[in-house]
């Protein structure tokens, strides 16, 4: 499993998390204007997990 961050049509900041098929498992419900606040979120859902982050 990874994290994919991006920035959507918005300019906002996104997260998803992708399983190793590629296919996603979760997804940010809200955009953030601050990438540090985006991976924030990522770390709150991300927990003890080791799951990469790959930036767009």
């Amino acid at each position: 499993m990874y994290f994919k961050l991006y920035r959507d049509a918005a300019n906002q900041w996104r997260w998803s998390l992708r399983a190793a098929n590629h296919h996603t498992v979760a997804d940010s419900s809200e955009g953030y204007w601050n990438k540090a606040d985006a991976i924030h979120g990522i770390n709150l859902v991300k927990g003890a997990t080791s799951a990469p982050i790959y930036d767009e």
